[in-house]
């Protein structure tokens, strides 16, 4: 037995010394090394076909990326073009010269300095009153027993099966009587109550981790709900209130249908409403062609600086909040 398994060694080892080895008694090396050869083979096949599969998957995948970040670079390209260039009967990709007329003439002329200023008011707001109230929210279902607790959850979750279009109406007769049309009340207030259910699910989910015993230490050390939602819950919160507070801000800074039914006064227009109006009225949007693509490359630019700086957290938060739910 230890002569057969030292010949079976040395005859995986290489292929060139197979034929040489003295078999031991019963024993085919030569079988051994054709069979050997049949395993690298074989491994070599699903080796080529593995990279045959990537070469493949990431080949459609760039051809993707490609279809879908082409109308963006093309956005880009044309806000550097004049606006003649742009409407003329020649397709051109690339600028013939490079100008950056477009971004000067759409803060300086074009009034859009004003419609960031209005859509800061809102979305500085809202990143603010959205993670506060939904956690203030979670906070009591997650921590504080209350009768028809689940009840209430339940209801609170089956809102976010109810179509936006559906509340509008309502919503828009509510905030007339209430003499809010024509105003940033309708974009703002309302987040105050409650911040939306999903994110009140998300900040529940975390906080249901977070351990029982610093409520209850704290509880005997005379401290209040509030006073424990303030100094426990909301510093070991932070990963989901930044989450949700990206969230709020990617919402709002993009938002076009609230601000175009509420806002009538062009001094009070957002971005997106502004672009809007302006892409719709024909002499403005054959004039400054290049200004409008200037304000869309503006408007993706603060989301997408967002994104890449906080991508990281964005993603440890929410992997949190699943891994302690």
């Amino acid at each position: 037995m230890p002569v057969l398994s030292v010949g079976c060694s040395l005859s995986l080892l290489s292929h060139s010394r197979c034929l040489f080895l003295k078999p031991a008694a019963g024993y085919n090396t030569r079988r051994i090394c054709d069979m050997d050869r049949e395993g690298q083979i074989l491994h070599n096949k699903l080796l080529v076909r593995k990279i045959v599969n990537k070469v493949v998957l990431y080949t459609l995948l760039v051809a993707v990326a490609v279809f879908l970040i082409f109308p963006y670079i093309f956005m880009i390209n044309r806000s550097f073009m004049t606006s003649k260039e742009i409407m003329g009967s020649e397709i051109k990709f690339f600028p013939s010269v490079w100008t950056v007329s477009a971004y000067v003439k759409m803060f300086s002329q074009q009034n859009y300095l004003l419609y960031t200023l209005n859509t800061l008011k809102v979305v500085v707001f809202n990143i603010i009153a959205v993670p506060f109230s939904a956690s203030l929210c979670a906070y009591g279902f997650a921590k504080i027993k209350f009768r028809g607790r689940k009840i209430v959850f339940m209801l609170v979750l089956s809102t976010i099966m109810i179509p936006g279009a559906v509340t509008q109406v309502p919503l828009y007769v509510l905030f007339s009587n209430l003499g809010w049309t024509e105003s940033v009340l309708p974009l703002t207030i309302p987040a105050l109550f409650g911040g939306g259910a999903i994110n009140i699910f998300l900040m529940m989910q975390f906080m249901r981790g977070v351990s029982n015993e610093i409520e209850e230490a704290a509880k005997i050390d005379g401290a209040g709900y509030l006073r424990r939602y303030f100094y426990i819950m909301i510093p070991l919160c932070l990963p989901i209130l930044l989450y949700v507070a990206v969230g709020a801000f990617g919402s709002n800074w993009s938002d076009f249908y609230g601000p175009l039914v509420y806002l009538r006064d062009s001094n009070s227009y957002t971005l997106a409403v502004a672009i809007y109006y302006d892409s719709i009225t024909t002499n403005v949007a054959m004039e400054s062609a290049n200004v409008r693509m200037a304000a869309g490359v503006f408007m993706s630019i603060p989301p997408a600086l967002l994104f890449l700086l906080y991508q990281r957290k964005l993603v440890d938060g929410i992997q949190m909040g699943a891994v302690k739910a």
